[in-house]
């Protein structure tokens, strides 16, 4: 069986088709600058690179240029359409709505277009791709799989604020969370090397480190809370985003710089983080370089995610009653080793440490950094969200 993985964006749309028998992708790629002048598609398959230059005004069009890109007889990886057995989208925002992934049907999908409200810059970029390859492939069964399932299982005293109640009945303004399909991915993969698959009293501590960053207390297989918010502004500072601050500050900043409001959230989330801290970048491999080079800001960013990190690590220990297992992941927590060095040192409290010299190396799969003494397993496991997505595509197919 083979599934197309379809993670649509505003102007972009990456695509992995996985065969299921191997689970393992045999074409990856992505389209670039769609709705722009200089539009790309970029494929991948066995190694090859191929870049194909083409007009994208909408992602219908971008869809086109994937398909035709799978087949073609020259870089292509299918025959034929007719082996794309399901596609498989990443949808942003499941609301209080939809607990897991489900088929799209016409129903499903109107559901979907109510709670773009909560997600505005990417739920319509989903629900576009998603349009896109029906127009294009009316036949073909397609599911959702959604970033915030993962977290519907918060109790509500882990996703209530303390703003009045009335709020949340009218608005669901609450804490939904976001990098589920990571989370979860990850967290199943720490049982299974742990030999703790179906443990309910199994805790882990997933900790999606990226340009966005996100970390989860994992019981039992379950997500009982995590850092990201009512949007993904929430939490550790990342790349461009402030994550958690004093709500007043708002107000403070639209009158001090004369913004508006909708101004001011673009501040937070695209000029603040670590890139508005350290003036250098929201790339970490160039803060890296510029503290070595003795940039005080740069290494100040550093200081200030680290530290971060190591808060909410405490925190979800605390709302667990202790930790298991901490997991790192992603394009930061895969790569950083120095920012894993600083979110486990001085951890020995709670029963952590990692090996330094496990911790510098780079392994295929999970690379387990646990230190000699530590009681809690630390482990590097490389996540595969579009493999997750690929899984329930397949799950939720075979049953139509």
């Amino acid at each position: 069986m083979k599934i197309l993985v379809i993670n649509a964006g505003s102007s972009s749309l990456k695509y992995q088709l996985i065969d299921m028998d191997a689970e393992k992708a045999i074409a990856k790629g992505g389209c670039e600058r769609i709705g722009i002048e200089g539009s790309f598609c970029k494929q991948k398959v066995n190694g090859a690179e191929k870049i194909i230059y083409a007009a994208m005004p909408t992602h219908k069009e971008a869809i086109e240029v994937v398909l035709e890109a799978l087949v073609n007889k020259e870089y292509g990886a299918i025959s034929s359409m007719k082996e794309i057995d399901a596609v498989g989208h990443r949808i942003v925002h499941s609301g209080e709505v939809f607990n897991k992934s489900v088929l799209l049907t016409d129903e499903n999908m109107k559901k979907i277009e109510e709670l773009a409200e909560l997600a505005p810059l990417h739920q319509p970029a989903n629900i576009i791709g998603v349009n896109a390859c029906k127009a294009i492939m009316p036949d073909v069964p397609m599911v959702g799989v959604f970033d915030t399932a993962f977290h519907s299982t918060m109790p509500e005293k882990a996703y209530i604020y303390g703003i009045p109640y009335e709020a949340y009945t009218k608005f669901k303004i609450r804490r939904y969370g976001f990098h589920g399909t990571s989370h979860r991915y990850v967290s199943a993969e720490a049982a299974k090397y742990l030999k703790r698959e179906g443990d309910k009293d199994f805790k882990v501590i997933t900790m999606h480190l990226g340009n966005g960053s996100s970390i989860s207390a994992v019981k039992g297989g379950k997500s009982v809370d995590t850092s990201m918010s009512f949007t993904p502004l929430g939490g550790v500072p990342m790349g461009t985003r402030s994550g958690d601050l004093d709500p007043a500050i708002v107000e403070f900043l639209a009158e001090k710089y004369n913004m508006t409001l909708s101004e001011t959230l673009n501040y937070l989330n695209k000029k603040s983080g670590v890139s508005g801290l350290s003036g250098v970048s929201s790339d970490f491999r160039d803060l890296s370089k510029a503290s070595a080079e003795g940039n005080h800001r740069a290494q100040l960013a550093l200081d200030v995610f680290c530290y971060s990190c190591k808060k909410y690590l405490g925190a979800y220990a605390a709302a667990m009653g202790g930790a298991d297992c901490v997991v790192f992941t992603a394009g930061i927590g895969e790569n950083d080793s120095y920012v894993r060095e600083q979110i486990s040192t001085d951890m020995d409290y709670m029963g952590m440490s990692i090996d330094l010299d496990k911790n510098g190396r780079r392994v295929d799969g999970i690379n387990d950094i646990t230190g000699k003494n530590s009681r809690v397993k630390v482990l590097v496991i490389p996540t595969n969200e579009e493999l997750v997505i690929a899984r329930d595509t397949k799950a939720i197919t075979e049953k139509v």
